[in-house]
């Protein structure tokens, strides 16, 4: 099988347990961060925490986790690339071939408060840097931003021993367009609070 490794951070829960144990049945790695990651292996779930990975803590209340050359390196390079290959050897970095993140629910919380302060504490940084590294190198990472996708990758995956070009193509799409609506509701939101410009003219 092609995927070897997967990072998981999710906000939404809903299905990735068993999504986890499904891929770590089929003999795929996961490296995940904070919450998930306590979660997973109190499910029984092996699990590489990112600051095992990295050589470097979880920092600032969890607002830096996985911005470290070792997780986007993993996720940037490009397979086959002989000067993307040397450099992940000449820093001990291992590729992921997998992405799972959903986001913090910022549209839940705008929802219920206009708390600035709580309002910018569910701003996610990582996780879109994630989906956006992930979804520009679709054709060699696996971006998987919605749980109803888990099981057409593993159906795929036990089907061909990978997920299909244009599947990755159609991931990487639903992860742009997850990142532009979230961008766009923060925009929204905050906007109210501040200054309600129309910044495209």
């Amino acid at each position: 099988m092609n995927v070897k490794r997967a990072l998981i951070s999710v906000s939404d829960k809903k299905g990735i347990l068993e999504f986890a144990t499904k891929l770590q049945e089929r003999g795929v790695e996961i490296i995940s961060t904070g919450g998930t990651a306590s979660y997973l292996e109190k499910n029984g779930i092996d699990v590489i925490r990112v600051s095992e990975l990295t050589g470097f803590p979880e920092i600032l209340d969890g607002r830096v986790k996985t911005l470290h050359p070792k997780v986007f390196g993993a996720i940037l390079a490009k397979f086959g690339n002989k000067k993307h290959m040397r450099d992940l050897k000449d820093n001990d970095i291992k590729f992921i071939d997998m992405v799972v993140v959903n986001l913090s629910p910022f549209d839940e919380v705008a929802k219920k408060s206009r708390n600035e302060q709580k309002l910018i504490d569910y701003i996610d940084i990582g996780g879109v840097a994630l989906l956006r590294a992930a979804a520009k190198n679709y054709r060699d990472v696996i971006v998987v931003s919605d749980p109803d996708d888990y099981e057409k990758v593993i159906k795929s995956l036990d089907d061909c021993g990978d997920v299909t070009l244009h599947m990755r193509r159609i991931f990487a799409l639903k992860a742009f367009y997850r990142t532009m609506k979230y961008d766009a509701e923060i925009h929204s939101v905050l906007s109210e609070l501040f200054a309600s410009m129309d910044f495209e003219e």
